[in-house]
């Protein structure tokens, strides 16, 4: 059974190394899903986040930018029946991503592994919490491959839900679902990684199985990530993404940004500065929306008009391509925004 450890070690820390559950040996208690994190009817001010567009516990509606048609048959039924006979997540559902008609009808989907229970509560973020007590499904590289090689994705990506609870925070499982994948499909592999609580070993043991595009997103600006990510940090995300453009030179460096929790436009600025210098190529912009009463407010929702600005600013400082626009979530026409990199090409989607 994987070994588990303080989900917030010290720098100091010694880093381990995963262990394999031989036949035989103890199974790990099962997995326990908690109650979604206190709602949130307000921040300090000092932290920049607040009602802003929402008060108490209701929802303001929404401008008509944001509104998706739901969506139908055809290949989105299709799609979803594949994933549940493989016995699946995708983040398209659990984070109640907008875009999840549009995506499966296309016949992708951004598959979610190492379960659907979370180790972190951040603010934003509809994949539920939970405590998974060392659990790893050891099938899950052979189903995930069985299943992008039978809807024939030609770019695919995969994600994860973040892992304290592990020695390796499931890198381990990360690298084989990559290996699966190469060894079946002729697919693009991007991955949307979390941050390992900064063990490179375990974001070495990513890039050593290979995929073509790694993601990380910043999420937010700097000084609202104690209320955006409290189990993160904005150095530690910014220093992940400077290790792989410095390491593995072949693998397209991506990340994304969350526009509508508060956040200024210098502190936009700074971000996109501070991730072109830490050697990320691609890049996501999209509005941040509230899933839940228990998540943070939307304190602003942002014209498309703004979106684009910000997409031309991206590619101005040095992005390779850049999707920016209020609906555009990490793996929004991935294939496109990586597509055009590899084509030699810089373009704004969005």
């Amino acid at each position: 059974m994987p070994e588990t450890h303080d989900p917030d070690p010290a720098p100091s820390a010694p880093v381990r190394h995963p262990s394999i559950r031989v036949l035989g040996s103890p199974r790990p208690a099962i997995p326990q899903r908690l109650p979604l994190a206190p709602r949130f009817g307000g921040c300090a001010s000092g932290a920049g986040v607040g009602l802003g567009a929402e008060q108490g516990t209701g929802f303001r509606r929404l401008p008509e930018w944001l509104k998706v048609q739901l969506p139908g048959a055809g290949e989105y039924a299709e799609t979803k029946a594949l994933l549940r006979r493989q016995g699946l997540h995708t983040v398209c559902e659990e984070a109640r991503c907008p875009n999840l008609g549009h995506c499966w009808a296309r016949g992708t989907a951004t598959i979610m592994i190492l379960g659907e229970l979370c180790t972190r509560r951040c603010g934003f973020c509809a994949v539920g919490p939970g405590k998974p007590n060392g659990f790893i499904d050891w099938d899950e590289p052979r189903r995930t491959a069985e299943a992008v090689a039978a809807m024939g994705l030609k770019h695919t990506v995969i994600t994860s839900v973040a892992r304290d609870d592990l020695a390796d925070g499931g890198s381990t499982i990360f690298a084989a679902v990559i290996r699966e994948i190469r060894r079946r499909s002729p697919t693009v592999i991007e991955v949307l990684i979390p941050d390992f609580r900064g063990h490179a070993d375990d974001l070495a043991r990513v890039i050593d199985a290979g995929p073509d595009v790694i993601n990380h997103n910043l999420e937010t600006v700097e000084r609202l990530h104690p209320i955006v990510r409290p189990s993160a940090r904005y150095d530690r995300s910014l220093e992940l993404l400077g290790r792989v453009a410095e390491s593995a030179p072949a693998i397209q460096v991506k990340s994304g940004l969350m526009l509508g929790l508060g956040e200024r436009e210098d502190e936009v600025s700074q971000a996109l500065e501070d991730l072109v210098a830490h050697g990320c190529q691609l890049l996501t912009i999209g509005q941040y929306l509230r899933p839940t009463p228990q998540h943070l407010p939307v304190v602003e929702y942002v014209h498309p008009d703004v979106f684009k600005a910000w997409g031309q600013r991206a590619l101005a400082l040095g992005f390779a391509n850049c999707a920016s626009g209020p609906l555009v979530r990490s793996s929004f026409h991935a294939d496109e925004l990586a597509g055009t990199v590899r084509a030699g090409e810089s373009s704004r989607i969005g």
